[in-house]
């Protein structure tokens, strides 16, 4: 029989205050299946507002270095407090600051104050809500190193959430062996969710945030672009992996592993579906591709050399060359004579003539081309390998649009195509694109929407 438990995980933004923690009880109680709920410490309420988060981190910092803190300190009361009398509720907050002060006076580390964040609001909203609460310390798993334990935080929460019927837990921690808090890094309450989805045997993990789900390209470059109904877990690796804001791999893998469905969705705007994480590609409105994304300031070296191909460990000794620099590469498309490193000037800073220097000296290669201010653009689609003719449209409407493509890369999945482009053509590449596989598409010049979910 098929589960029908529900877990919802809330980000900092769906519970950054009272009328937020209002919305999301009416989304919990409007489906009786939403049994385990995960909570994120209170986020911004406006913009330009201090997420909550960042004050516990700021009262540490101040302790540590001798600094009053009790002025940012009564800011944090103050606000769960008006959270408390907003939603009618009593939790016994003063005796839960009196202990979380006394903590930061005696030595307490980062990570516990930090954690208080998510500790504090998953205690009212249970109450709000009429859940039971559920603290993670002891139940979410790490070694005394700090490694994450998958298997044992699996077991350890299955065991608890059988003795519950529903329950709200805060993310972002748990806890050593020792009992010492350990948190996980920011965005850590996604890897929480999907950890208790797996254990509480979840039908679906939904991840309720700001925006509706995910869209096909970024909103600041193509107007309005369509949501993404659906998207397999392999093309949302390859969109993160080119700069689409999406959740971490971290927190996919859990839900992932267990085969259960992840739900992007909006806490401001419930009745709207979101988007699906599933596992296969499916097709939605009949278009080929999934999404766009891309990102500016990268720098392509073209190394040529004749008969390369059947000189033994050649790219080898290209790649150490940067690896020996520190510099990660991003693509290595070549072909019989030619091979190209894709690199982010980021990594390259000042070492482009150290690079070039030690390729003539330690490959010796007949010529070398360098393109600087390139931009990468992938786009993505796990049914494009099925459909003749994608390449040539991708190319016709980069053609159509008087962009000059430098780069072409495809990977062995087919799952998407990489092309090169100088940084001026960057905007107008993405928009040709859009154009030629969804139509629609149009300039905004002001928008600062992400293309996909936080």
């Amino acid at each position: 029989m098929k589960s029908e438990i529900k877990t919802a995980k809330f980000g900092g933004s769906s519970v950054a205050d009272a009328i937020q923690i209002q919305k999301i009880k009416h989304i919990i109680t409007s489906d009786p299946s939403r049994k385990y709920i995960v909570v994120s410490a209170p986020g911004e309420r406006f913009k330009g507002d201090n997420k909550i988060t960042d004050l516990l981190y700021l009262c540490k910092t101040h302790i540590d270095h001798n600094v009053p803190y009790d002025q940012i300190f009564q800011v944090i009361c103050d606000r769960y407090t008006a959270m408390e009398a907003g939603l009618g509720v009593n939790t016994g907050l003063a005796g839960r600051f009196d202990e979380i002060r006394a903590r930061l006076q005696s030595g307490a580390t980062s990570d516990y104050i930090a954690s208080r964040g998510e500790y504090l609001n998953a205690v009212i909203i249970a109450a709000y809500i009429g859940f039971d609460f559920v603290d993670a310390e002891g139940i979410v798993l790490f070694d005394q190193k700090g490694k994450f334990l998958f298997e044992d935080t699996n077991e350890a929460l299955r065991a608890e959430l059988a003795k519950h019927k529903r329950a709200v837990l805060p993310g972002f921690y748990g806890s050593k062996p020792n009992g010492e808090i350990k948190t996980f890094s920011r965005g850590g309450a996604d890897i929480s969710g999907a950890v208790v989805a797996r254990a509480s045997g979840a039908a679906v993990y939904e991840n309720w945030t700001d925006v509706s789900g995910f869209l096909m390209a970024d909103p600041r470059i193509v107007h309005n672009p369509k949501a993404i109904g659906a998207i397999s877990y392999k093309e949302l690796r390859e969109l993160s992996y080119m700069g689409a804001s999406v959740l971490h791999e971290s927190a996919i893998y859990p839900a992932r592993l267990a085969n259960i469905p992840i739900n992007i969705r909006n806490t401001n705007a419930p009745e709207e579906p979101g988007t699906r994480i599933i596992a296969e590609t499916v097709e939605e409105n009949g278009s080929i591709i999934t999404g766009i994304a891309g990102n500016r300031d990268f720098t392509v070296i073209n190394v040529y050399k004749n008969m390369m191909s059947s000189e033994l460990g050649f790219i080898r000794r290209l790649l150490s060359i940067l690896e020996n620099y520190g510099i990660p590469v991003e693509h290595v498309p070549s072909g019989v004579d030619t091979v190209s490193v894709v690199v982010a000037n980021a990594y390259l800073n000042d070492k482009l003539g150290d690079v070039l220097e030690d390729f003539e000296r330690r490959i010796q290669p007949d010529s070398i081309e360098v393109f600087e201010n390139m931009s990468l653009i992938a786009t993505v689609g796990g049914r494009m390998a099925s459909r003749p003719g994608v390449s040539a449209k991708l190319f016709a409407a980069l053609y159509g649009a008087g962009v000059n493509i430098r780069m072409i890369d495809q990977g062995s999945s087919e799952m998407n195509i990489i092309v090169g482009v100088e940084n001026r053509d960057f905007e107008t590449a993405i928009r040709a694109i859009y154009e030629a596989f969804v139509g629609g598409g149009e300039p905004e010049k002001s928008a600062d929407s992400p293309v996909l979910a936080d």
